[in-house]
This record gives C-alpha cells, structure tokens and sequence, in this order.
C-alpha cells in the first residue's frame, strides 16, 4: 500500500469527525511515514509498520468524546422540513416514552452487570478471610480435643481458600471481559453517531 492509499482509506476511515481534526491525524501520520523513509525504509515497508489504517481509524473513533461527535453530527445536520417537524411533535406521545424506556433499560443492565460483579468480588474477599479463620478455628478446636470439629474446621479452611483462588480467576476474567464489552458498546455508539455499519 502506497503512503497515499493509507491515508485516503485513514481519510475513509475518520469521516464524520470534525475536519480539523482529520487534517491533523492525516498530517500526523503522513510525517511518521515520511519519518520513516528518511530512516531509509520503503514506502510500503514504512506504511506497513505505521499499521492498518481502518484499526487506526476506530482507535482514534473510540477515544473521541461522544458529545464532540454528536456536536459534529449536529452542526452538519440538514435542516429539517415542515413535515419532519410535525410528524415529530404528532409523534412525541409514542416515541418520548419509548425513549426513556430505552434509557432506562440500558441503564438498569449497565447498573445490573456493575452490580453482579461487585458481589461477586465481595464474596470472593469474604471468602478469601474466611480461610484464615477456619484454620485458626481448627487450631482451637484440636487444642480442646475436639478432633472432628477440627478436621471439618481445617477442611473447610482449605476448601475456603481453593474456592477463593478459583474465583479471584473468575472474577477477573469477568472483569475484563465486561471491560470489553462496554468499550465496544461505546465504539458502536460512536459509529452510530457517525452513521456508519461496521
């Protein structure tokens, strides 16, 4: 791929932003490939490890600010027609109460996951102190000769301290996958707000 190529797909890719901030990221880019064949690389050679333009474009999509994208979409808006506009108020007692049911919605299941994982971490810490206390536990059981407690006590002790290990590896592999998941929610509301598909 030719430097041109890279950064009329970067171009493709960040359409929707605010032009000025295209001109920069283009400028940005073209001087690192410039940079680069001054240090004696190719042009594709330097394209190359500048990386792939489209994975560029949603990095820089996803860390733009959603109110500075909406602003954009808002600014280059066509105005509306009379129709749209009374269609809109006609239809305000339909799609105003859908809205905020959205909202809601999204909202609850965003509260919901924090939630579940929070309790989930919580119980994992409990149980990871627990352990501790059933092994002092069974020390004081096997102190008063009470040998079957102390046994349950130190079995239990072990298997707090298994289980806790366990779901410290859950409870983290959870943790970033929902991370994940709400950084691809917001990179989909991004593209959304740009009107793109993919």
């Amino acid at each position: 791929m030719t430097k041109q190529e890279f950064l009329d797909r970067l171009k493709a890719g960040l359409s929707g932003l605010p032009e000025a901030d295209i001109e920069e990221q283009l400028r940005f880019y073209s001087e690192i490939i410039d940079d680069r064949m001054e240090d004696g690389l190719s042009e594709e050679e330097s394209v190359r490890q500048t990386g792939n333009p489209d994975e560029i474009a949603s990095k820089i999509i996803s860390e733009t600010p959603i109110s500075r994208l909406v602003k954009e979409k808002v600014k280059n808006r066509q105005p509306m027609g009379a129709l749209a506009i009374i269609l809109l108020v006609l239809g305000f007692p339909l799609w105003f109460p859908l809205l905020i049911t959205f909202f809601s919605v999204a909202f609850g299941i965003f509260v919901t996951i924090f939630a579940i994982l929070f309790s989930l971490w919580v119980t994992d810490f409990a149980m990871a102190l627990s352990s501790p206390g059933l092994f002092v536990g069974a020390i004081v059981y096997f102190a008063h000769a009470n040998v079957t407690q102390g046994f349950l006590s130190l079995g239990a002790s072990f298997a707090m301290a298994g289980i806790s290990v366990l779901m410290f590896f859950g409870c983290k592999a959870l943790s970033r996958f929902t991370i994940r998941l709400l950084k691809g929610s917001a990179l989909g509301i991004r593209k959304l707000i740009l009107g793109r598909e993919n």
